[in-house]
């Protein structure tokens, strides 16, 4: 393990300025998404729908660092032959991979998952950076119900993602660590705060067992907020102070940038929620972004699988792109908004 150039990487996927494109979906996941705008998911369509944004190039060049991408995708080339990966280096953006192989029930822990796919890791991970990936991404998921998270559920996930990074940075590729947990719940923030700190402390303690260098990773968190079902929402003040808060208690200063999940926030909440953090300022670490609906929704929408709107998807892209590269320096405002290119 080179760490120097690891924590070259990590720290360009956390620029000032630039944040993550999570375009990462499984197939099930988008072809939900396409079935949202009335388009068919073939392969093609796949492709031709990341295509557009990785042909973004405003957004990509000013914009995004790196872009996680799904296994089909990075083995893909552009209508013209281009590999996708490709477009993505020209851009200056880093590729990356999910690796995961998704959840399923953990045994003895009625309503909760363990995430898969550390079988033969080694040698998907070589094959990978072979093919232009330089940094992955792993999921785990922890939900907030009665009687849970258990504690099984928490360390299990803690220590398979601490499993997960090690291999990443012997394989020289820097690990997203993504412990995400849900707000589908009831619950209200300051149990969110809670489950938080729990998972963040546990993860940290595994990262340490497996001897995982944190000046080579990025950490991929939820925010701290309350469920969505909850019948006290939260403020934006709030979410920030108490998301600051919870990351000065749990996260070390050697992690060279936080890049948050929206995990089902809408466009501009995650970006308000965002630019609020970074304007309390006065952080060891950068905060940034690594949206995936909170980046695509809008150019999804826009595109609808018509050549003619390529460049309405683009411009949508690179507004989303560009609001959120503001509120990663928190210099973002709600008026921005309105001045959306057409």
């Amino acid at each position: 393990m080179n760490l120097a150039d690891l924590n070259k990487i990590a720290r360009a996927m956390v620029a000032p300025g630039k944040g993550i494109l999570a375009a990462d979906e499984s197939s099930g996941t988008i072809k939900k998404r396409f079935d949202v705008i009335g388009v068919e998911s073939t392969e093609n369509n796949r492709r031709d729908y990341r295509e557009m944004m990785f042909r973004s190039q405003e957004a990509m060049s000013q914009y995004i660092s790196g872009v996680i991408l799904y296994d089909e995708t990075i083995w893909q080339n552009a209508a013209d032959g281009t590999p996708l990966v490709k477009l993505i280096e020209q851009a200056g953006s880093i590729p990356g991979i999910k690796v995961d192989e998704g959840t399923q029930p953990l045994p003895g822990c009625p309503g909760e998952l363990i995430t898969a796919g550390l079988d033969k890791l080694a040698e998907r991970l070589a094959k990978y950076y072979k093919q232009g990936a330089r940094f992955a991404k792993w999921r785990a998921v922890i939900d907030i119900g009665a009687g849970i998270p258990s504690y099984t559920a928490v360390r299990t996930n803690a220590h398979a993602l601490a499993r997960y990074a090690a291999l990443c940075q012997q394989a020289q590729i820097v690990p997203i660590v993504e412990p995400e947990v849900l707000m589908d719940g009831d619950h209200d923030i300051d149990r969110c705060y809670e489950v938080t700190e729990f998972v963040l402390k546990e993860t940290f303690q595994e990262l340490y067992y497996q001897k995982v260098a944190l000046e080579g990773m990025i950490l991929k968190p939820n925010m701290v907020v309350p469920g969505k079902k909850s019948a006290k929402q939260a403020s934006v003040q709030e979410v920030a102070e108490k998301t600051v808060k919870l990351l000065k208690a749990c996260v070390p200063s050697a992690v060279p940038g936080i890049a948050f999940l929206s995990g089902g926030q809408s466009d501009e909440e995650a970006t308000a929620h965002l630019d609020a953090m970074n304007k309390i300022g006065g952080l060891p670490w950068g905060l940034t972004f690594s949206y995936g609906r909170a980046l695509q929704a809008a150019p999804q929408k826009a595109w609808s699988g018509k050549v003619d709107n390529v460049a309405a998807g683009q411009a949508a892209f690179t507004h989303r792109a560009k609001m959120n590269s503001l509120a990663s320096k928190g210099e973002w405002s709600s008026s921005l908004e309105s001045k959306k290119a057409a």
